[in-house]
């Protein structure tokens, strides 16, 4: 059989490879804990359980839902307004089965073969993926320490600039976990003006930011929706991954092309994930604050943790994740993280995986418990990986 050349570049090989040393691990009886996949582990609010199981049990909703419901559209608007200040109307919204799909259908929907899509580096697979399967052309744009992982707009070639199509732009970001000020949005605005460029801001994390950090959305910018769209994620702020419900608001003429693509690859979104997201949006938001002040502490015990063993580590803004220098002595992301996984049971994500500004790194995810935590910086103290 012969299948599409473009598959052969869509491998998960890390994650293949860490999940095979994680199970040779275990059959050996190893201690493991595991920091690679960022899934959240704190149990959804009940009241949004609640809601899903009473709707499932409704026979009327297992029809096709090809439209999302007024009310759903109603409490986004509801929602962007009190959280942000930011003002949508209802063709500036339009949901999404989680924002990894949703993000291969933005750029089949905007983008044709050859055209160049600035994308970040490091970052998150799907930024890459989806203009890659739309035939486009892609360019990094580095995501360096010194910048605190701001994207350095000053430095993007001019030339570049004036053939981009579409720029993806991610804060708090995965995986550097890095938080953009309002001005850098502003700066964001400028520049997409300036060259045409349609913007996607991915804002899944904008609820999980610390240190009396504000997320911000880069739609209450001034000319945002002129340029641009962002997604917005139920998944990590309720705890809710596997419903896959997310959203795309903002510049009504980008909603529409993803719109007429979505018409004809998917028949929306469940209708008792729909009830369940409005359950989230219009319910008690003092449950984002305990999914807030979770990921903060253990964020908090993570870094100070391994700052007192002898692994130095910068302290992070936001998300649900922790990005970490390796030790000097190691030059390579990738054999550190297998190092690691030998000698301690913690397993890590190298940063190379996520691209190659991301190598002399590696990303934890803060999905363990506070007492594995503990543990696991325990084993990597007393595993001497980081003496030098």
């Amino acid at each position: 059989m012969i299948f599409s050349k473009k598959m052969k570049q869509l491998t998960s090989a890390i994650f293949s490879q860490l999940s095979y040393k994680k199970n040779d691990l275990i059959n050996e009886g190893r201690e493991v804990i595991d920091f690679s996949i960022g899934t959240p582990d704190i149990p959804p609010a009940p009241h949004v359980i609640k809601t899903i199981v009473e709707e499932s049990s409704k026979i009327e909703n297992y029809i096709y839902s090809i439209n999302d419901t007024t009310e759903l559209i109603n409490s986004v608007q509801k929602w962007y307004y009190r959280r942000y200040g930011v003002t949508l109307e209802k063709d500036e919204i339009v949901s999404l089965l989680g924002s990894q799909s949703g993000f291969a259908e933005l750029s089949l929907s905007i983008l044709d073969a050859g055209d160049v899509v600035l994308t970040p580096d490091p970052g998150y697979p799907i930024f890459t993926v989806g203009p890659y399967l739309a035939g486009a052309q892609i360019v990094k744009m580095p995501l360096l320490k010194e910048n605190n992982y701001l994207i350095d707009f000053s430095s993007i070639d001019t030339e570049i600039a004036k053939k981009a199509k579409l720029m993806v732009v991610s804060y708090p970001n995965n995986p550097t976990a890095a938080t953009a000020p309002k001005n850098f949005y502003k700066d964001l605005v400028k520049f997409a003006k300036k060259y045409n460029i349609i913007v996607l801001h991915d804002n899944a994390y904008s609820e999980l930011v610390f240190d009396d950090t504000e997320g911000e959305s880069f739609l209450s910018i001034p000319g945002a929706k002129d340029i641009g769209i962002e997604f917005n994620s139920l998944s990590k702020t309720y705890s809710i991954p596997g419903c896959r419900i997310a959203f795309a608001v903002g510049n009504k003429e980008v909603i529409k092309q993803l719109k007429t693509l979505k018409s004809h690859v998917d028949y929306g979104m469940f209708l008792p994930f729909q009830k369940a997201a409005i359950s989230a949006l219009e319910g008690p938001q003092d449950y984002v604050e305990l999914v807030k002040n979770t990921y903060r502490k253990r964020r908090d015990l993570l870094v100070k943790g391994l700052c007192k063993i002898g692994w130095p580590i910068d302290n992070t803004g936001g998300s649900m994740f922790v990005w970490a220098a390796i030790p000097p002595k190691y030059k390579s992301s990738l054999q550190f993280t297998f190092d690691l996984m030998e000698k301690t049971g913690v397993i890590v994500v190298p940063g190379s995986s996520f691209g190659e500004h991301g190598e002399g790194f590696v990303r934890f995810a803060l999905v363990q418990h506070e007492e594995q935590i503990i543990r696991a910086i325990q084993n990597i103290d007393i595993s001497g990986i980081l003496d030098i």
